[in-house]
């Protein structure tokens, strides 16, 4: 546990149940991606790094591929286990990964790799991929373009401190990468529909840094954005929302 963030520590560990609550599933597009952009099907083996709780697994293993997954937070990997007893699954980190040299066809980090986008976590990736085989990174992101979304902002960003996020862009200094071909990008319209408790404030209370906050703090949150909730005419009073996401899916291929 030594190289993980200590927000993701914290956080993710005393929050595992929000999380699996609280985050979407993703569009059916993916399922082409990891088909055409990751050419993972049936004989071939996937790595799911920094799996959390488990929510890509289904769309692995709907490839028909062999399914590995690899999560070095505990309350995170008992979650995955609970849900996913099928899955072979490890506790290991992106600088440490317990699999054999090129014995992997494909790995896929799922809302994960801006945690860990180093050049030690890519040379560990690149040791266990075969060579020809990808790397894939994919994320949902709140859509921002949408009023109330982009209100949560200000709800989030004043607890962040040094917590790695997708959209500071800030992963991407890693690329282009030793031993890897040039980085691609597709991107899907997503929603994740369900009760605002669920969809709204608990997204919120899974997000790692909101999750490590002391109960008081945490507390504090909810009460903003439930206060979001009924201040915002589209939400208040209703049974069923859409948080409207993003799904932004890239890849990569080991060329040596």
């Amino acid at each position: 546990m030594s190289n993980i963030h200590h927000s993701a520590a914290e956080g993710y560990a005393a929050m595992a149940t929000s999380y699996a609550r609280g985050r979407p599933d993703y569009p059916l597009q993916v399922n082409d991606w990891l088909r055409d952009d990751l050419a993972l099907g049936k004989g071939k083996v996937a790595l799911d790094l920094g799996a959390g709780t488990g929510k890509f697994l289904a769309y692995l293993r709907n490839t028909e591929a062999t399914v590995i997954a690899v999560e070095p937070v505990p309350a995170m990997l008992a979650q995955l286990v609970n849900l996913h007893p099928g899955v072979e699954a490890r506790q290991g980190s992106a600088e440490r990964i317990p699999l054999a040299d090129s014995s992997v066809d494909a790995v896929v980090c799922a809302q994960s790799f801006h945690w860990f986008a180093s050049i030690n976590a890519l040379s560990e990736i690149r040791r266990i991929l075969k060579r020809g085989g990808f790397l894939g990174l994919i994320w949902n992101i709140r859509d921002e373009r949408v009023a109330w979304v982009a209100a949560l902002r200000a709800i989030f960003d004043p607890h962040e401190g040094d917590a790695p996020r997708y959209y500071t862009q800030l992963w991407r200094r890693v690329f282009p990468a030793t031993g890897f071909g040039p980085l691609s990008e597709r991107c899907f319209p997503h929603g994740h529909t369900g009760s605002p408790e669920h969809v709204i404030v608990d997204r919120v209370l899974s997000t790692s840094f909101i999750a490590a906050l002391p109960a008081m703090e945490r507390d504090r949150v909810s009460a903003e954005v439930r206060k979001l909730i009924a201040n915002v005419p589209d939400l208040t009073g209703r049974t069923e929302v859409t948080m409207p996401y993003v799904t932004a899916a890239f890849s990569c291929q080991r060329v040596d």
